[in-house]
């Protein structure tokens, strides 16, 4: 009984499959829960985001209370009678005071504010907290320097005489801002927002990245905007930091090798305001000890498991692989179409000795009858849909014909010699051409010569009562179906007619993105949304029996959707839209570029 397929079969699957998975999902449950927990708790790049929005507080914050200062009025009565010379040394010292008062106020008014400080070119500074300070040490200040000369409006962590003479010997974050002109070099006031550094230090601490791991804040020329210098330990990584500053990336995860063949993990983030940027460091040693060692028992396991399976298969490869793989084999070659070669994959067999054998005989016979009927099928659907296609071609001729014979016979009861005349030249040429019934493609120019004809008979019938542009590209050897302007055409001018004195019909001819865009554009009373609807489903269905016994008045443009549909399947798409104002048609067929000698 244990050498009947089926129940090696389970005994195999029961050795290889429960028994290893069983054991693989013990292990890896419990080793990711423990590490999913750990890491979704400390995400480097979702604790970077909630700091980055920590950081846009308070540069809003800063951006706020330096706007207010900017634009409020005692700063520009300040500045302006600071810099009169004829005032008075009392009336610019009581000036100084509500200055420092009015920065004082503003200054309360945001919590992560530390100080404002309005420093003046000639050498003073006023500060909250009543501070008027005369020092002409300002232009030799690196901050200055490199506001002037690189416009650097943000200056990272230093220690600032302002705050230390309000007792805060900490060191501050300052952002600068010119008063009284948007040029740093032309302004006579520099205003010097300070926050302390600890404000950005304290919640960028407690962001880990595993166990040694460290994050820093870097200014827009990657230098530490905060008293972190352990940054200049990771000399190494400088360039690929400066890499990932001048790369597009606004976040994400970098692995980057060492000389020594360490591999170093950088995360950074971009903050959007000031060209800042958060980057963390930390060793993938480091950051995935309790994965790399569940990765080193996994790949124990699957050795072992390999190696079982492969004397296993070896066991069952002259009963089972053999004769599966044949099977396989010929599947794949019924999913291409090819049932040919997929019946000769596998042998006819002369006896069944087990299941398989029952399968591979059963899909031969399957496969070859399916072969034979969808042949036929193919063969019938083909005939069919060409007497379809020639059925809709058909009805074109007699309904223009019979409409250019009444021209003919109304010119010739007027006695227009003329016009008769060219009437019947033109009808010949398209009489011609539209003899050529063996043809489904013809070229798109002899379609547009073909149009031309029949505008040329439009014009004879209708004189200025017709304006018909075409406005076409250069097409060259592309084809189309035939027959398939004239009848748009035809009902733009009808149409229009209908719904006033004269007919303006304009035809675009387009190549776009590989297909070709034919459209008839009308400034007829407009097709209603209903109708517009119905016609586009009745192409996608191509009812052919509705077509050619409908006596209304969409006989051409259903004839021109249902042909194409038949001709392009899919590739076909039809476009019909009414004009801002409800009047007007436009109709677009788009067909798939195809030129000659070369199928769609």
């Amino acid at each position: 009984m244990f050498y009947s397929l089926r129940n090696r079969l389970i005994a195999i699957f029961v050795l290889l499959f429960v028994l290893a998975f069983c054991t693989m999902s013990i292990l890896i449950f419990n080793q990711s829960r423990s590490i999913i927990r750990s890491y979704i708790e400390s995400s480097a790049l979702e604790k970077m985001d909630e700091y980055g929005s920590y950081i846009s507080m308070v540069q809003t914050q800063v951006y706020d209370l330096a706007s207010i200062v900017f634009n409020s009025d005692t700063a520009k009565n300040w500045d302006a009678l600071i810099s009169d010379p004829d005032a008075g040394s009392g009336e610019k010292n009581a000036a100084h005071y509500r200055m420092s008062q009015f920065l004082t106020q503003t200054t309360n008014s945001y919590t992560s504010v530390s100080s404002v400080t309005v420093y003046r070119r000639e050498g003073m500074w006023v500060s909250s907290g009543n501070q008027v300070v005369f020092d002409q040490s300002l232009v030799d200040k690196p901050w200055y320097q490199d506001l002037i000369k690189r416009y650097e409006y943000w200056v990272p962590a230093q220690m600032d005489e302002a705050e230390m003479r309000n007792n805060n010997p900490h060191p501050v974050i300052g952002m600068l801002m010119p008063i009284g002109s948007f040029e740093p070099a032309n302004a006579r006031s520099i205003m010097k927002v300070n926050v302390t550094a600890d404000y950005f230090l304290d919640p960028l601490e407690r962001i880990h990245l595993g166990a040694g791991g460290s994050i820093y804040l870097l200014d827009q020329d990657g230098q530490p905007m905060l008293s972190q210098t352990e940054y200049n330990a990771h000399e190494n990584m400088r360039e690929t930091v400066d890499a990932v500053r001048a790369g597009s990336g606004k976040q994400g995860v970098v692995y980057v090798t060492s000389d020594q063949g360490d591999k170093e993990i950088l995360v950074y983030k971009k903050l959007a305001k000031t060209n800042w940027m958060l980057v963390g460091f930390v060793s993938e040693k480091d950051l995935y000890a309790p994965l790399m060692k569940l990765r080193n028992t996994i790949f124990i396991l699957a050795t072992v498991l390999i190696v079982l399976s492969l004397l296993l298969a070896t066991w069952l490869s002259h009963g089972i692989t053999k004769p599966l793989s044949r099977l396989i084999t010929a599947m794949r070659y019924v999913e291409r179409g090819d049932f040919e070669i997929a019946e000769s994959r596998i042998p006819a067999a002369n006896f069944i000795r087990n299941e398989i054998d029952y399968a591979s005989s059963t899909f031969r016979q399957m496969v070859v009858r399916l072969r034979r009927h969808i042949k036929d099928e193919f063969e019938l659907k083909l005939l069919r849909q060409q007497a379809e296609y020639k059925t809709l071609l058909m009805q074109i001729n007699p309904h223009f014909l019979f409409n250019t014979l009444e021209l003919m016979s109304s010119l010739a009861m007027q006695k227009r010699t003329d016009d008769t005349v060219e009437v019947i030249e033109s009808l010949g040429k398209m009489m011609r051409f539209s003899l050529r019934i063996n043809e489904d493609l013809i070229r798109l120019d002899e379609e547009l010569k073909y149009v031309r004809y029949y505008v040329s008979i439009l014009h004879i019938r209708f004189g200025d009562k017709v304006n018909i542009d075409i406005d076409e590209e250069d097409v060259g050897q592309l084809v189309i179906i035939k027959f398939i302007l004239q009848p748009l055409i035809e009902n733009a001018v009808k149409y229009s007619f209908e719904s006033g004195t004269e007919a303006r019909v304009r035809i675009g001819v387009r190549r776009e993105r590989g297909s070709v865009r034919l459209t008839v554009s009308d400034k007829g009373p407009g097709m209603p949304e209903r109708l517009r609807r119905q016609l586009v489903e009745q192409s996608v269905r191509a009812e052919l029996d509705y077509i050619l016994n409908n006596n209304g008045g969409q006989v051409g443009l259903g004839n021109v959707l249902a042909r194409c549909r038949l001709y392009y399947g899919s590739l076909f798409d039809v476009r019909i839209e009414a004009g801002e104002d409800g009047t007007g048609t436009t109709i677009e067929l788009i067909l798939p570029e195809q030129e000659e000698q070369r199928h769609v």
